[in-house]
């Protein structure tokens, strides 16, 4: 497995996630394979099983793997090509040997890249002091993330108050963290990242502590690129709408996806700049480095000196080095280098211009804009995006009712939760202009048809509803996904597959008689239980599940809303901190949400039925 996931990295040369044709056609080149483009495309679309972009995921191309290999006998050849990639680099010996010599593929770009901007983040962090800086050209990125530290500051840089501080096992407290407060550290890094919507299958607190390169990297992008883009919309830049064209409204607006909404942003200032340039892409429009100087020249205040003289410099790689030197006027040279530029690499150029948005948007009030026409996520809302972008969804959930309208998401889901349940026969994945409502309701239809199967209470929804984004029916069926989801992983489980799937009943039967075997006075009447808002019935119970491990010193009498906020952030990150995978928010509990409330429940229940995790030396 090791080999097929290094060759999907290495293939991967935009760093997308997905192998596309000219990616695949450029390595089979290299092998001998010469194919018509048409038919690397029928190979390509022939074992696109699901979505039908034209792109392989990880499973897609592993099946593709053993068709070329059984065909043409070309295993080391293939290796060996791929491997010659610009830009990999191997490491050998950093977990188990495989009979073949596993090695792990690392985009050595990636890795100097993220180590400079952990370097430049976190460097204020008193507790990060003994960790920085790490040397980008060195292993140190690997070896410094392997105590779970510098992974629970940066999923907090990304996202603001995931983890509660007073739950990281930190070394400037504790001294040398033993092998059970490393682990307790990467569970706790993890169950957070999937909190706010990394996807972590096939990524455990062994494979980090191993410090696995192609883990760490793919995992600390994730991370990184949540929290570039995840303020790029109209509600926190109200000055976005600038960028509205004709007859378009806001609500067209917001559908478009914060890569599409930087984009408009960079043609907005090139337009200003009168230099005659516009992009489609981060790849290829940007490799010569015009639109950046002409951008950074836009956007940066007068008196740093931003200059657009690079662009006489006739030598493209020297021209990039010397536009990221007016970058670096701006406290922005991060992520890219001149190499990383005039290769179009996709993943950190895009990193690159959001750091320029989020530092420098250069966007004027124009007209006023009534902020109460804008729709502002909720809370309920982001966690199920997050729930739906952790289990792998593709593409990318931005926009919770924009991009269910198709129905393609709700398969997938459908699919993670009771595969073989989809009849992908009966799934439109590539839409006729001319029929394109007509088919995306039908998938719509068959998402509803589907949801019955599953014996959801869908009373009054049809097709055309989720289409259409009806907030209350589109949420209706959302959450009883991520219920499903959650019963359908405990009901297995507890041993009950093929009877009847675990009910709210026995969940609140399972948390009281844990409660009581573990001499606590707590007890739960059910999730509407008003007692919940205070945390101590759900701090009380994971120190059951995990004896000793509440500092109770921490836990307030929960008078007051500060006090009960200080509870449901503790007790949240020390159900992760345990294994549990909670979604769940702070809010949710004070506000004793039942839903949500009752997802907290379940997730330790799916804990307490886990096989216990053997530590390892």
């Amino acid at each position: 497995m090791d080999i097929i996931v290094n060759l999907h990295l290495q293939i991967d040369s935009d760093g997308n996630g997905f192998i596309d044709v000219n990616e695949l056609g450029e390595v089979l080149g290299t092998c001998g394979i010469k194919l018509p483009g048409y038919e690397i495309r029928n190979l390509v679309r022939e074992f696109d099983s699901k979505i039908k972009d034209d792109k392989l995921d990880f499973a897609e191309f592993q099946a593709l793997y053993a068709k070329l290999k059984e065909q043409h006998d070309f295993g080391r050849s293939f290796k060996k090509a791929v491997s010659r990639r610009e830009g990999i680099e191997n490491y050998g010996g950093m977990a188990d040997i495989s009979a073949e010599g596993t090695t792990h593929a690392v985009r050595k770009e990636e890795q100097v890249a993220f180590t400079n901007w952990i370097n430049r983040n976190l460097a204020d962090d008193v507790d990060c002091k003994q960790y920085l800086p790490m040397d980008p050209d060195s292993r140190d990125l690997y070896t410094q993330c392997r105590d779970g530290v510098l992974l629970c500051k940066l999923i907090n840089k990304s996202e603001p108050d995931t983890i509660d501080e007073r739950t990281i096992n930190k070394p400037a407290v504790l001294g040398k963290l033993s092998v059970f407060q490393i682990h307790e550290n990467l569970t706790l890094a993890l169950n957070s990242a999937q909190a706010i919507g990394c996807n972590i299958v096939n990524i455990g607190p062994e494979d980090l502590r191993a410090g696995k390169p192609h883990l760490v990297l793919g995992l600390l992008w994730q991370i990184i690129r949540i929290g570039l883009l995840g303020d790029i919309n109209l509600h926190e830049h109200p000055g976005l709408a600038v960028l509205l064209r004709d007859d378009e409204t806001l609500e067209e607006f917001m559908k478009l996806t914060p890569e599409q909404i930087l984009i408009r942003w960079v043609n907005y200032h090139l337009a200003r700049s009168n230099c005659g340039r516009q992009i489609e892409n981060f790849t290829g429009d940007i490799k010569d480095s015009v639109a950046y100087i002409h951008l950074l020249h836009q956007i940066a205040p007068r008196d740093l000196g931003v200059t657009t003289h690079a662009e006489n410099e006739p030598e493209m790689k020297q021209r990039a080095e010397r536009m990221l030197q007016e970058a670096d006027k701006m406290g922005c040279r991060s992520f890219v280098s001149p190499e990383d530029v005039v290769t179009g690499n996709y993943k950190l150029n895009l990193a690159f211009v959001a750091n320029l948005f989020n530092s420098y948007p250069a966007l004027e009030s124009g007209e006023e804009i009534d902020l109460e026409e804008i729709h502002e996520e909720t809370r309920e809302e982001k966690m199920y995006r997050n729930w739906m972008n952790s289990m792998g969804v593709s593409p990318y959930v931005n926009h919770l009712y924009n991009d269910l309208t198709n129905g393609l998401i709700i398969f997938q889901l459908y699919d993670i939760i009771k595969p073989g349940l989809v009849d992908w026969k009966r799934v439109v994945s590539k839409f006729k202009e001319i029929r394109i409502m007509m088919e995306k309701i039908e998938n719509c239809n068959y998402a509803v048809e589907l949801g019955k199967k599953c014996k959801f209470s869908l009373v009054g929804i049809d097709g055309k509803d989720l289409y259409d984004g009806n907030m209350t029916l589109t949420l209706a069926l959302v959450w009883q996904l991520m219920k499903a989801y959650t019963l359908s992983i405990l009901t297995k489980l507890a041993g009950q597959e093929g009877e009847h799937p675990i009910v709210d009943k026995e969940i609140v039967a399972w948390a009281n008689k844990k409660l009581k075997e573990g001499g606590k006075k707590s007890q739960l009447s059910g999730f509407n239980d008003p007692n919940i808002s205070t945390s101590h019935v759900i701090i009380d119970l994971v120190d059951c599940l995990k004896p000793g491990s509440i500092k109770y010193d921490h836990v307030k009498d929960g008078d007051t809303d500060e006090d009960k906020l200080s509870n449901a952030k503790y007790v949240i990150s020390m159900a992760r901190k345990i294994g549990a995978r909670v979604y769940a928010l702070p809010e949710d509990i004070i506000e004793v949400k039942s839903k949500m409330v009752m997802t907290v429940f379940a997730c330790l229940m799916i804990k307490d039925f886990q096989p216990q995790m053997r530590e390892r030396d």
